[in-house]
């Protein structure tokens, strides 16, 4: 994510089903976001492709 740096706003969403998903978004370095997907079930399954978004929002000083 070019431009993307510590302290920075992100969010990220699958746009397949995420019920049983749960997504963190950071930046990790400059210019570096890292998601992590966690599953919340207590079933195994494999996460078949899917289009992953992510977004940052360049935080503001008051």
């Amino acid at each position: 994510m070019n431009g993307a740096r510590a302290g920075d706003l992100t969010t990220a969403s699958l746009v397949a089903s995420t019920r049983f998903i749960e997504l963190d978004a950071a930046v990790w370095s400059n210019n570096t976001v890292r998601v992590m997907a966690r599953n919340i079930s207590a079933a195994t399954f494999d996460l078949a492709a899917a289009t992953l978004s992510v977004g940052v929002v360049k935080r503001r000083v008051p």
